[in-house]
């Protein structure tokens, strides 16, 4: 897994936090679960939320990351704070809730990932999930292009980046055998961003972070970097006001047993 830096990938909490409560608000009003699992927890904003939510839950945020467990510890929630690979989760007591949010992306092999999740539920357990589908977009393909070439390729062979989600209706043929109700939707956010190169900052929070961690030296960073700014700018050209558009897409998937 890639390392994390919480300050770089918060420098747009703003945006990256609308899908988090948008998926939040989707959860069924009815729901009054015992066990909670936030996968991929980070910083533990959204595990403290469900805390706080549910008191008589107990809440576990997991995250492969010990820099994002260690922002999340600081914070004043109820929540057991619990580093592994999301890839092995497999609970004790099952969930009669599964959040994860922008994790599941990470991960492989979601025809068997997803499946299982989904049976680990407790029954008229929830599944909720949120996944960015960006792999198309242009600035990820600007991405992979710059990785192939004869200068990186042979640098990053053994980098997994983040894996294409699958199509909403691969993810129904999967949970709907598991799950009485399955409600999948995807969401387009139009982000404005400011400053120079943002659409590339925000990258180095997420995305680029396998092959910056490559790249040890300031100096190939540098120039890995100039070349990536450089296409993106090429895609997502700044406007006359000085911003940068940003749209990014997002699946959802909320599913309950």
């Amino acid at each position: 897994m890639p390392s994390w830096n919480p300050d770089t990938y918060e420098r747009f909490k703003t945006y990256r936090d609308r899908p988090a409560l948008d998926l939040l608000l989707q959860i069924p009003a009815d729901l009054d679960p015992r066990e909670i699992w936030d996968l991929g927890c980070g910083t533990g904003e959204h595990a403290a939320v469900l805390a706080a939510r549910h008191p008589n839950a107990r809440a576990h945020g997991l995250d492969s990351s010990a820099e994002m467990l260690s922002r999340a510890r600081t914070r004043q929630a109820d929540v057991d704070w619990i580093q592994a690979d999301l890839a092995d989760f497999t609970p004790e007591t099952p969930p009669d809730l599964i959040f994860t949010n922008a994790a599941l992306q990470w991960a492989p092999d979601h025809a068997v990932l997803i499946p299982r999740l989904a049976s680990s539920l407790a029954g008229e357990g929830v599944f909720a999930c949120q996944m960015p589908a960006a792999h198309n977009s242009a600035w990820h393909v600007a991405l992979r292009e710059l990785v192939g070439e004869a200068a990186w390729a042979g640098r990053f062979r053994q980098v997994r980046g983040v894996q294409p989600v699958e199509t909403p209706e691969r993810y129904y043929d999967w949970l709907s055998p598991i799950c009485a109700e399955v409600d999948i939707w995807t969401t387009t956010y139009l982000h404005v961003l400011e400053g120079g190169d943002p659409a590339v900052e925000w990258m180095r929070g997420t995305a680029l972070r396998p092959y910056l961690d490559v790249l040890t030296e300031l100096a190939e960073q540098e120039a890995f970097l100039a070349d990536y700014r450089q296409r993106v700018r090429a895609v997502l050209p700044p406007r006359a006001d000085g911003t940068t558009l940003f749209p990014f897409p997002r699946l959802f998937i909320l599913a309950r047993r």
